[in-house]
């Protein structure tokens, strides 16, 4: 019953010669990218690779992320099935039938109940694109005859084996259940025809996709587990360097100055619509797509990356109007550098260092930006703040305190108190607050007063490096020199910038969060509640981006509401890893919105979702967005409170 091996050895020789170009075409053009370390710390990178690519880690963690599971595990067990349909249609001698029945028969069960499972996948899949699609463009007619093919080899491998078993064949039908009931509606005389039909159509399904595959979005399916291997093992809270010296370019401009990995980063997404699902922007409405943006830089390698390989210029340009093979401009300013779609990601795909590059080009080869930043460019340069006001008024905060400033011979900590916490009128309290803590527990501190500089964090995740390297510099000196060596800040912003993006410059701090010092003071015993607050009422959290996100930061700030009001905190519907953006990261607390919902309004509405009576932060930008949001929605009755405020009214009120 094997078909002739003279027609189907030449089909399946072209099939795989249209495979193995395909494949080079585009992998091809990973070359044409930068150079990357990606081989450091082999045992990290074969232990996420097991959990992300094969665990499928972050897919299974969505309500429908089972069926892709069974579908990915299907397709692993499965290929010894078609493997040896390949080899045994050029030569029938090879046959899994040769194998022991210790291991034949187990391997029978184990394929037939895998096919079923698979079939039942596909069938869901199928009926979710149609119902409910991830979003609304997921309805496309490549998913479709993606789905059709799978489900075809399916059918086709249970026509091939049901047509053996009616048709007398040596088949133990009782270790092939699912094909043994498929055999009991085939009359034994159709045998013969079945079977040849089934075969075909299961050589051409599974040729079609061999040649399909490398053609497609779903080339992910051969480069999304070494992705899981070269990804970025550190979390990417900071950029690298650039270095300005004459001739350089800066930021990314054109697709072959991302590096190699960038690049292989497109041709692995899933375009799963994860990353658009939890994006601030996305979901209110603005044009920024992180799904759009890595298939925009991927289309723009594939139309430029023939010129680019003779060494020309590319002729569809990175940054445009928009559209297939352009990143548009309002895209790229619409991020807050939030991390959610890198968090969501099953494939490891980094999105937003990506975007950020792209800013750096735009600010720095081109001085293009939203005009709301010229001035916050001017005063962060010019006056080391982005408000522009005088350095001497970074001390008015403490004017009648007993405030000290750091002495390297007799200060522990160093409180850098920040921006906000130094000009902000509502953010001024959490430094009042975190002084009379600082107090109440005997810690030796000390600030630095007037000569203390912005962190730079805005206007290096806004793209303008050159000023973010000058500040950097400075601090790094300043603090080297009067000896800073620990450092309390109450500004997640702050915290990622010194203890991340300063290590670049060579200064190892070590840098504790309030939430976290405050947290380690009253389980240290340092700081003792013997009451709590009682005006606070029903308290929620709200999780930082920069706190949580990107460094990891969650138990903290909740230890300290709970140690403080005597119970935990209510949780938000989406919080810790998976928390809504208030939408000031990423240099947009300085920028308006002009398109869709205000990301902040729709995180203080899916907070009073909770009746709360306080909201509480742990950034002052989370804190300024929220009180602006419950101005807007007229909730005059929900107070914003810092964890540092909270604390100080249990013990000081």
């Amino acid at each position: 019953m094997t078909p002739n091996p003279f027609i189907f050895a030449p089909l399946l020789i072209a099939s795989l010669a249209v495979f193995a170009w395909g494949c080079w075409k585009r992998l091809s053009l990973i070359s044409l990218g930068q150079p990357a370390e990606c081989f450091d710390n082999i045992g990290t990178r074969i232990g996420d690779m097991l959990l992300y690519a094969f665990g499928q880690k972050r897919v299974v963690s969505k309500p429908f992320g089972i069926n892709h599971f069974i579908i990915f595990w299907s397709f692993i067990v499965l290929l010894i099935a078609n493997t040896e349909f390949l080899l045994h249609g050029v030569f029938p001698a090879i046959s899994l039938s040769k194998l022991p029945d210790g291991v034949l028969l187990p391997l029978m069960l184990v394929l037939d109940i895998v096919s079923l499972l698979a079939l039942a996948a596909v069938a869901a899949a199928v009926v979710r694109r149609v119902v409910s699609p991830p979003y609304p463009e997921a309805r496309t007619l490549e998913a479709f005859f993606i789905l059709t093919l799978i489900g075809t080899l399916m059918l086709a491998y249970f026509g091939m084996n049901a047509a053996k078993i009616s048709g007398a064949q040596e088949l133990n039908r009782s270790w092939m259940p699912i094909s043994n009931a498929f055999a009991g509606m085939v009359p034994t005389a159709t045998a013969a025809s079945l079977y040849a039909f089934s075969w075909w159509a299961h050589a051409l399904a599974l040729l079609a996709f061999i040649c399909y595959l490398p053609n497609s979005k779903h080339m992910h399916i051969l480069t999304a587990i070494p992705n899981c291997f070269l990804h970025r093992l550190e979390k990417s809270n900071t950029q690298p360097r650039e270095e300005f010296t004459i001739g350089n370019t800066f930021g990314i401009g054109r697709v072959d100055r991302y590096s190699w990995k960038d690049l292989l980063d497109t041709f692995t997404c899933t375009e799963c619509g994860r990353c658009q699902n939890v994006c601030p922007a996305s979901i209110t409405g603005k044009p920024l797509n992180p799904r759009a943006v890595i298939h925009d830089i991927k289309v723009n390698l594939l139309v430029n990356g023939a010129a680019l390989k003779k060494g020309g210029a590319p002729q569809t340009p990175l940054i445009g109007e928009g559209g297939e093979g352009s990143v548009s401009e309002e895209s790229i300013w619409a991020c807050t550098t939030c991390g959610a779609c890198m968090e969501a990601c099953p494939v490891l795909i980094e999105h937003m260092p990506k975007i950020i590059q792209l800013r750096r080009h735009l600010v720095e080869n081109e001085a293009k930006f939203p005009e709301e930043l010229l001035n916050l460019f001017e005063n962060m340069e010019g006056r080391s703040n982005p408000w522009g006001i005088a350095p001497s008024e970074r001390t008015k905060w403490c004017s009648q305190l007993d405030v000290k400033p750091f002495d390297k011979d007799a200060t522990e900590y160093l409180f850098y108190v920040g921006c906000a916490g130094s000009f902000d009128s509502r953010n001024k309290h959490v430094s009042v607050a975190m002084t009379q803590l600082l107090d109440k527990a005997g810690i030796s501190w000390g600030i630095l007063g007037k000569d203390e500089k912005c962190c730079g964090d805005s206007v290096r995740r806004l793209g303008n490096e050159y000023v973010f390297d000058k500040m950097a510099r400075e601090n790094v000196a300043m603090f080297i020199e009067r000896g800073v060596k620990k450092v309390i800040t109450q500004c997640p912003h702050c915290f990622t910038t010194l203890k991340n993006d300063y290590r670049q410059y060579g200064l190892e701090l070590e840098v504790i969060h309030h939430s976290e010092l405050l947290r380690d003071l009253v389980q240290d015993g340092r700081l003792v509640l013997d009451k709590t607050t009682e005006g606070m009422g029903t308290t929620v959290i709200h999780d930082s981006c920069y706190l949580g996100r990107h460094n990891d930061v969650y138990d903290a700030p909740r230890a300290v509401i709970e140690a403080a009001t005597g119970q935990a905190p209510a949780e938000l519907g989406r919080n810790r890893n998976n928390a809504f953006c208030c939408g000031a990261g990423g240099g947009r607390m300085w920028m308006e919105e002009h398109v869709g919902e205000r990301i902040n309004l729709t995180r203080v509405n899916e907070a009073l979702e909770q009746k709360p009576d306080t909201i509480c932060v742990a950034c002052p930008y989370c804190m300024t967005m929220f009180e602006d949001g419950l101005k807007d929605v007229k909730a005059a009755n929900v107070k914003v409170r810092d964890v540092a405020e909270v604390m100080a009214e249990a013990l000081f009120r």
